[in-house]
């Protein structure tokens, strides 16, 4: 136990110590010590002292008194991270990636889910910009936050078109790398006839993931694209894509290529309902490499998207930012993960033509353009 005038392991009469005490422990001025526990000694401070100054802080117990300095700072070391929906688990990776920074920083992450990523997002404070430092934004449209964010909050934008806001930062995935090694993998298996069930939200990461689709297979002779729209749930995937199947057709597709992983799990039962075996009749593939890849039967072929580490990037970024320095804003390498929804097209593939009964003519149009508009 501790008496209180043992000032070398606490403050004096047992208080919480103060700078004034680790500058004394350590030898050193009260300045020392707050450059020190503020990070900013390098080139004012020699290495020797800043660690001679953190022994003392830790064996005295020291922290700063953060609120004090915050309010000095006039700062609150508060990010907010908006996210279209809290029930997607990539979000998850992305919030866990950037609180993880944040704690390395003194920072705190509010996660705020705004629905569908377009927008406008409502206050969820008094005043955002009175109770935060900065906004990460995570697969948003460029205007959705602007309600929040004013004139002058600092913005990053992950997933998001970096044209998007002249004023945001933005930090990306490789989202047309992603496509395009899908698109190489299906080619090299002979598969020509593509069907892309695409997200029926209107947002920039889908349509880079639609753009690099038709640019890879315009490339080879004979290739088609028919793009169907679908809501990011099973159950509307397995609607559109069942009809658009069934549907008749110059030829039957013999890939599906899924905007993310959601919608490839309905395209399984889909494909299920109309008598087509994965992958000995249709290959399917997704994006994101959620946990339902590998839960489905066959395993998913996907798009791994290194989601922790893309929450990292994000934070870091935005604390570049608010120290005035230059981000990095390469975007980050993703990954094809081959599994066994995924093989050789079938041979003979003809006309498709709707079981007797079935309902055809109605809801999503085909569409040869990948890019065209419902």
């Amino acid at each position: 136990m501790t008496s209180g005038t043992d000032t070398t392991a606490a403050g004096a009469g047992g208080a919480r110590p103060t700078s004034r005490d680790v500058a004394r422990a350590a030898g050193v001025s009260q300045a020392a010590v707050s450059l020190v526990m503020g990070d900013k000694w390098r080139g004012r401070v020699a290495e020797t002292t800043a660690e001679r100054v953190r022994a003392a802080a830790h064996r005295l117990g020291y922290r700063p008194n953060l609120a004090a300095r915050n309010l000095r700072l006039g700062r609150t070391r508060t990010a907010l991270l908006v996210v279209p929906a809290l029930t997607n688990e990539f979000f998850a990776g992305v919030y866990t990636g950037a609180a993880r920074v944040a704690a390395r920083h003194d920072f705190g992450v509010v996660l705020y889910p705004s629905p569908d990523g377009v927008g406008p997002a409502r206050d969820p404070f008094p005043s955002a910009r009175a109770a935060l430092d900065g906004i990460l934004a995570s697969s948003m449209a460029a205007g959705a936050v602007a309600a929040l964010r004013g004139d002058d909050l600092p913005l990053v934008m992950l997933d998001s078109d970096p044209a998007g806001d002249p004023g945001a930062t933005t930090v990306n995935l490789d989202l047309a790398d992603g496509m395009r090694r899908i698109t190489d993998h299906l080619l090299a298996h002979g598969h020509r006839h593509f069907l892309h069930l695409a997200s029926a939200v209107d947002s920039w990461t889908f349509d880079v993931r639609a753009a690099e689709l038709a640019a890879r297979t315009a490339r080879v002779p004979g290739a088609t694209v028919r793009t169907v729209r679908s809501a990011l749930t099973v159950e509307a995937a397995v609607a559109a894509l069942e009809q658009a199947l069934r549907t008749p057709g110059p030829v039957r597709p013999t890939a599906v290529v899924c905007d993310d992983d959601k919608l490839a799990a309905g395209a399984y039962k889909a494909a299920r309902r109309t008598g087509l075996r994965v992958p000995d009749d249709l290959s399917v593939t997704g994006f994101d490499d959620l946990s339902l890849a590998t839960a489905i039967e066959p395993e998913l072929t996907t798009v791994r998207l290194p989601a922790e580490e893309f929450g990292e990037r994000g934070m870091t970024a935005l604390l570049a930012v608010l120290d005035g320095r230059a981000p990095e804003t390469a975007p980050l390498p993703v990954e094809l993960i081959v599994r066994g929804s995924t093989g050789p097209a079938p041979t003979g593939v003809r006309q498709t033509c709707a079981p007797a009964g079935s309902a055809t003519g109605r809801g999503t149009r085909p569409r040869q353009d990948p890019s065209d508009r419902p």
